[in-house]
């Protein structure tokens, strides 16, 4: 008997030899079918084993096509799929997995030393043959659809990581609802390079296609040139990566030359887009579009049609077809049309609890509504703008400053490649707007010439008061701009 928690099993039965699976490296493709067999030897071992219904199976790895098996076979077999970022430092890795306390750690070759470091817990490198497995037969008794499937722990940068628990309706919803929203389908192909141990290289786009019966394309270590060839081989039709990924494409002399005759649109996520980076796709006639996701959400919750996307620059849409969104005031009231205040999201896409975490997870919800800690307003026609995150929203001199607003009027200027703007404790002002810029070139007048064009798009008030000239800015591990170290910076500075 076949579940809905099971769909994959459905979907190699309805497209068996159709290829669901490329390792862009090894070149190694996978039928739908072959996925299942992979999934049913994942299961027979975790049934030798014993291991529990809500055991937790960690795993530190590189992107690679195994480990959509393992994902799989963890939801059919009741455990939970506890993705490691190998990035964080050793006192957060250490901290996950006390947090957790794993049965088993999965790692590939590479991060071999990383799972041998911390806890005394039963290991098993990825490439370890398993035992043939008869064609697996998911049970209806194992799960129900509100039972925990994933533990994505997000990236620590605020205090100690969170593990975010991901049921089967969560991952499912998700996954139908982008497939609904966005028109997916079993011709459709992605190229992923964003780390599978978030929710953009999970749940954005990969899940989605593969229960629409498309094909996901796993690239393991970003390299701009590369990813644009992969591109037009793979004839990819959507495909999702974050800023700085497009700005290393656009630095290379292969996208001078490059077509991208499938690509029916790109996606931006992870961090607010350059206004920059949307114009240099938008002259060579390429669509191009930004989302807004986070773990606990998804992370897919608004759809914009790419031509609409020209006309509302910066807009990430309206509210997909199975969620909701709202946008509230400090005073528990609806906003206004243009009127800034937190984003509020509801549906069955939402994350279930913080893994051990009562506290965070009772913080989180208003009535239902998990709060996001972003601002958004919405315009006369409809469309959903993100400003910025709560926390970092700058009052200078009693007025609010969004540094996002900031950041997009500075990459204006044809010398700046990126921007960064946070509130710095000033005693006349109560916080000072302060930038960071990387450029292509500096002169004596660049600074003056920057501040001036400022002053003729933004109010007085939201100018910075002060431009630092960085090499490069600071990077969390997922490639957002690191806020935090910037504070630390601007203190020593």
């Amino acid at each position: 008997m076949y579940t809905e928690q099971a769909w994959i099993y459905k979907r190699a039965i309805l497209s068996p030899t159709k290829i669901a699976l490329i390792d862009s490296s090894t070149k190694e493709q996978w039928s739908y079918r072959t996925l299942t067999d992979h999934i049913s030897k994942w299961v027979h071992y975790f049934h030798q084993k014993n291991y529990q219904k809500g055991d937790r199976i960690v795993v530190i790895s590189q992107n690679r096509i195994d480990l959509f098996a393992i994902i799989f076979a963890c939801g059919v077999t009741g455990l939970l799929y506890v993705p490691l970022n190998f990035r964080l430092s050793e006192v957060e890795l250490a901290y996950i997995l006390e947090d957790c306390k794993p049965v088993l750690i999965i790692h590939d070759e590479e991060h071999q030393a990383i799972s041998n470091t911390f806890i005394q817990v039963e290991r098993l490198l990825l490439s370890t043959v398993l035992e043939k497995a008869t064609f697996y037969y998911p049970s209806s008794n194992v799960w129900s659809p509100s039972d925990s499937w994933i533990i994505i722990y997000t990236g620590g940068t605020t205090g100690k990581p969170k593990g975010v628990e991901l049921s089967f309706n969560a991952v499912n919803w998700n996954a139908m609802n982008t497939i609904t929203s966005w028109g997916l389908s079993d011709s459709d192909c992605t190229l992923n390079y964003m780390p599978m141990f978030h929710t953009g290289g999970l749940n954005a786009l990969c899940i989605p296609i593969l229960m629409a019966g498309g094909t996901v394309v796993v690239g393991a270590r970003f390299d701009a040139e590369e990813a644009l060839k992969a591109l037009n081989t793979y004839k990819t039709t959507l495909s999702l990566f974050v800023p700085t990924m497009y700005q290393a494409m656009l630095d290379t002399t292969y996208i001078h030359t490059a077509t991208f005759p499938t690509v029916k649109v790109f996606l931006s996520g992870g961090a607010p887009c350059p206004h920059t980076i949307y114009q240099r796709f938008e002259d060579k006639g390429i669509l191009f579009k930004e989302g807004y996701g986070l773990t606990e959400a998804g992370p897919n919750n608004f759809f914009i049609d790419p031509m609409d996307a020209r006309e509302k620059r910066g807009s990430v849409g309206k509210c997909m077809l199975f969620n909701e969104v709202k946008i509230m005031n400090e005073n528990g009231h609806l906003c206004q049309t243009n009127e800034v205040g937190e984003l509020y999201i509801s549906g069955k896409h939402v994350f279930t609890k913080y893994w051990n975490n009562i506290e965070e997870t009772s913080r989180a919800f208003v009535d239902g509504w998990l709060k996001t800690g972003d601002l958004a307003k919405v315009d006369e026609d409809g469309f959903y703008y993100i400003v910025g995150r709560k926390k970092e929203m700058i009052i200078s001199g009693g007025e609010n400053v969004y540094p996002q607003e900031v950041e997009q009027c500075l990459v204006l200027h044809p010398n700046v490649k990126e921007a960064a703007v946070i509130g710095v404790a000033d005693e006349k002002w109560g916080e000072c707007v302060t930038a960071f810029v990387t450029c292509l070139t500096v002169d004596e007048s660049f600074e003056t010439e920057l501040l001036q064009s400022c002053k003729q798009v933004l109010g007085s008030y939201k100018v910075p008061k002060k431009i630092y000239i960085l090499d490069e800015l600071p990077r969390t591990d997922v490639g957002k701009i690191d806020k935090k170290q910037l504070q630390e910076l601007a203190v020593k500075i």
